[in-house]
């Protein structure tokens, strides 16, 4: 439990709220406060944690599971990887190990619906952020490790090491994604200490792969030792893919002091740090100029949803979802981008959008593509 966001609301016996659901405690002094004050914890919560928690089947994930259901078993799996990451330690690493592994099935059924999945992060307080981000960064991580053409072994170490290497400040990152205040002294301190906290949490829970537990330990290290917490120099290859998965995926999401960028704000910010680090590139390269699920007008005044990759990077197939003067359409048309009256013009933020476009549609045109 220490370290960990808790799965319920702990009371005191007048029912004053001590701690909130998500809320961490950090160490047992503060435990042992909380029990002098008669911590309760209320019956129907423990339930309802109970219910979730408790053994069931999984929903099979198979080439032929259709692209409708993809978003609820993307859903089911944030649940999966949610649960886990709060588990206590005797249980994390094989709740991280069988959530995981149900995502990655995900992602291999339809990887442009996953990159979509990122693409269209909700905003700041529609989910926990910092489960939502782990989750976005550790797509990012497998996606930039198949572009690299790494092994097997070392791409699901790279989709692990991302999912885990916040897991010691998760309720932090939820609360800083809505904060406008300056950070506190106790946040800073926490935000520097959080990779070397990450990797004694994922050790502490039988975490063994030495590999893994460095990239944690490392992802905010940089080459010219200008990174945290050790300021080193010699930095390995995946925690330097983790930075910058960490930083593009979490550009892609709002934020309470700025909105989401763009897929292609976002990859020019990656580049100015990344630079020519082919690390760098594969995180832009892998989700593309225009990503799946991205919103974008057209040369004809169109406004659609990529769907998926054309015979050129910059001809991606689109969804007009619009008609030249901006109404929406009750059928989606697609285009196709090298044709110079469907030309993409411009990427747009969700927003910029005149209907709601349900994750669920956007999974059956990325399918239909």
């Amino acid at each position: 439990m220490l370290g960990a966001p808790l799965p319920f609301s702990v009371r005191a016996a007048d029912e004053t709220l001590l701690l909130a659901c998500g809320q961490v405690i950090h160490d047992e002094e503060q435990l042992g406060e909380l029990f002098a004050r008669g911590a309760l914890v209320e019956a129907a919560e423990l339930a309802a944690i109970q219910q979730r928690t408790a053994p069931r089947s999984t929903p099979g994930v198979t080439a032929d599971t259709p692209a409708a259901k993809l978003p609820a078993l993307w859903e089911h799996c944030t649940d999966k990887v949610r649960s886990a990451l709060a588990a206590v330690p005797e249980e994390l690493r094989r709740a991280l190990g069988d959530a995981g592994t149900q995502l990655l099935a995900l992602i291999d059924r339809a990887p442009n619906v996953a990159l979509a999945q990122v693409v269209r992060e909700q905003s700041a307080g529609d989910a926990h952020y910092g489960i939502s981000h782990s989750i976005n960064a550790a797509t990012a991580c497998v996606a930039a490790a198949r572009h690299l053409q790494w092994s097997a072994e070392d791409q699901r170490r790279a989709f692990d090491a991302a999912l885990t290497m916040n897991v010691s400040m998760l309720d932090m990152q939820a609360r800083l994604a809505t904060q406008v205040s300056p950070l506190t002294t106790g946040q800073r301190n926490a935000i520097q200490e959080h990779p070397t906290r990450s990797a004694e949490l994922l050790a502490q829970a039988g975490v063994d792969d030495e590999l893994w537990l460095d990239a944690v330990r490392q992802h905010h290290e940089q080459g010219d030792g200008s990174g945290y917490p050790s300021g080193r120099f010699d930095v390995c290859e995946l925690a330097s893919l983790l930075r910058f998965a960490d930083v593009y995926t979490a550009l892609m999401s709002a934020r309470s002091n700025r909105p989401a960028m763009t897929a292609q704000q976002a990859g020019r910010e990656l580049y100015q740090l990344a630079g020519d680090s082919p690390l760098g590139q594969a995180v832009i390269k892998s989700f593309g100029i225009f990503p799946p699920g991205s919103c974008v007008r057209l040369a004809s005044g169109e406004m659609g949803v990529v769907a998926g990759n054309g015979e050129k990077a910059y001809h991606p197939r689109v969804a007009a979802m619009t008609t030249t003067d901006g109404a929406p359409r009750l059928t989606p048309v697609m285009r196709n981008s090298a044709h110079s009256e469907h030309a993409v013009v411009a990427l747009l933020p969700m927003q910029a959008m005149p209907m709601r476009i349900s994750q669920q549609a956007v999974a059956g045109i990325i399918a239909a593509a």
